[in-house]
């Protein structure tokens, strides 16, 4: 089987969400190839040189270099799959943009579809691009990778033709980077860097609206004697609409007690997460939650939102709040923060059993099935 990839959202510096998505999946994909020594082969598309922590060219794995910026996916890589398209037994979007014609099965990946119930987070332009063109890829492909049932739930309710061609594939953690032998001294360098001076509630994602940090914030000014010399770490790139999240912090006088650390390096990640005494994400919304499912995996316990899919992501697990309560968020808060060490430790055992039930191994043969699938009809 040959396969086609669109691989620019795994081929950039940076990597959050999808990004990170596309390129665990790319990597694990091409291991599945190796260790099985099939017959099977990658063809990989991209704008830009494959940056260099990419899988390197095998005969399981090729890349091609179309080079170009706006709008790739029309004026570079539709012409080449649609002239080259009987090449492949089937074209993989690890993203909510397909080509937009194509002469093989298509298969594409859904993230979440909660920008339909919250376009005012977007701008319009970003918002119609997203909501046409995932609308089109998933009535184009014929079969369409879900990350969890609660994104194939989301899928099935708004476009009902699509119920037959929906794949739940959950997404799953790095062993090799996420995991519990992360020594304490390797944290330290870390815990400086973002000059975080103190024990510290981590808080790490994209602020954006959806994310909830308003609310966290409001829950953290009331959490009181329970902080007892805690600090909130907030950790992400700002995303857009965040202006208000630093007001809120000058008006409710939280100056000392939160710390911004803006874009944390991949490679950072794992130690900052170690250094946390909890992992707190409130969102309004997760179509996964990779970095509570990392938290887990390095032993550190979840605070979260009883939304979208973290129930399927933490199991039984976490400590479970509610994003539209701020009494809710105080009291997971508070309870994490008031755990005996026994209760702790019972805390983070549960985690590291439900984070052993994911891995990029299993995500990768669930993907290669479906694409399996794809283009046999």
């Amino acid at each position: 089987m040959i396969i086609g990839i669109d691989g620019n959202e795994a081929n950039i510096d940076n990597r959050v969400g999808v990004n990170v998505y596309a390129y665990q999946i790319l990597k694990a994909l091409h291991k599945n190839l190796q260790k099985n020594n099939v017959n099977d082969k990658l063809i990989v598309y991209l704008k830009n040189e494959p940056s260099s922590d990419l899988p390197k060219e095998d005969k399981y794995l090729q890349y091609r270099v179309l080079r170009g910026k706006s709008l790739w996916i029309i004026r570079k890589l539709t012409p080449e799959i649609t002239k080259k398209g009987r090449e492949f037994d089937v074209f993989f979007s690890p993203n909510h943009y397909t080509p937009i014609l194509s002469r093989c099965p298509l298969v594409c990946s859904v993230m979440d579809l909660d920008y339909l119930n919250n376009s005012r987070q977007f701008k319009s332009k970003d918002f119609w691009q997203l909501k046409l063109w995932s609308a089109y890829s998933m009535l184009l492909s014929t079969n369409i990778i879900a990350i969890s049932e609660s994104t194939k739930k989301q899928i099935v309710r708004h476009y009902p033709f699509a119920s037959d061609k929906v794949v739940v594939t959950p997404l799953a953690h790095d062993n090799n980077v996420f995991n519990i032998n992360i020594s304490r001294n390797d944290v330290r360098p870390i815990v400086n860097k973002y000059s975080i001076t103190s024990k510290y509630v981590l808080f790490l994602s994209t602020l954006k609206p959806s994310k909830n940090i308003e609310g966290l914030l409001t829950a953290w000014s009331r959490v009181g004697r329970a902080s007892n010399g805690f600090k909130l770490v907030i950790a992400g790139k700002k995303g857009w609409l965040f202006e208000s999240i630093f007001e809120k912090v000058k008006k409710l006088k939280l100056e000392g007690n939160v710390v911004f650390t803006d874009f944390v390096l991949e490679a950072d990640k794992p130690l900052l997460i170690k250094g946390a005494y909890a992992f707190i994400l409130p969102s309004f919304w997760e179509g996964f939650g990779l970095d509570p499912l990392n938290a887990m995996a390095v032993g550190v316990p979840v605070v979260v939102s009883r939304v979208g899919s973290l129930p399927e992501v933490v199991g039984d697990a976490g400590i479970y709040i509610d994003p539209n309560n701020i009494d809710s968020i105080v009291q997971g808060l508070t309870k994490v923060l008031s755990m005996g060490k026994v209760d702790y430790n019972k805390q983070v055992a549960k985690g590291l059993i439900q984070a052993s039930k994911f891995s990029w191994d299993k995500t990768a043969e669930q993907t290669l099935d479906v694409l399996r699938q794809a283009s046999n009809k």
